[in-house]
């Protein structure tokens, strides 16, 4: 019997995200413990060793993802944005290169394809695509004329109205 996953293609972007996760959680792993161990030396910095500690959980985090994205068949599983938002938030310890990829990760998270194949490998159906429309320029009516046509020779004005002569107006009235 075969694997429900096994005729799902994977997108280069999804293999790419896995293998910089791959390496991020490994430069974790050794930065935290390198990390841990540098703070170990100081007195003060025993205090600051749970926070020296985090990209080594990180790591281990990092490197479990990357093992299901890697898996023949794949494994159902989401996109990972909170590891890739604590990736970016490793800068805080110091690690570069952490925070790249998971600037990365983010980044490739929203591609189409990406966003295709983890709704397939999930059993959702696949987000829709923007759907463009491009409609044609609706066809001009004529404009109504007026209803007499317009005279082109101007009629003389009448002169005004003279008043006749009559009673003189008083101002009393």
């Amino acid at each position: 019997m075969e694997p429900r996953f096994a005729n799902i293609q994977k997108p280069t972007l999804v293999q790419v995200i896995a293998w910089m996760t791959l390496a991020s959680g490994i430069v974790n792993l050794f930065w935290g413990i390198g990390l841990a161990i540098t703070v170990l030396v100081t007195i003060v910095g025993i205090i600051c060793v749970p926070f020296a500690i985090l990209p080594t959980v990180l790591g281990v985090f990092e490197i479990v993802y990357a093992a299901k994205l890697l898996s023949n068949p794949p494994q159902p599983v989401q996109p990972s944005t909170n590891i890739a938002i604590l990736e970016i938030v490793a800068i805080l310890a110091g690690n570069v290169f952490s925070m790249v990829v998971g600037i990365l990760a983010l980044v490739f998270y929203n591609d189409l394809v990406v966003k295709d194949y983890f709704a397939r490998l999930n059993g959702m159906p696949a987000p829709a695509a923007p759907v463009v429309r491009v409609e044609s320029a609706p066809t001009p009516e004529p404009v109504p004329g007026p209803a007499e046509p317009a005279s082109t020779v101007d009629e003389p004005a009448s002169p005004p109205a003279e008043e006749t002569p009559g009673e003189p107006k008083s101002d009393r009235e």
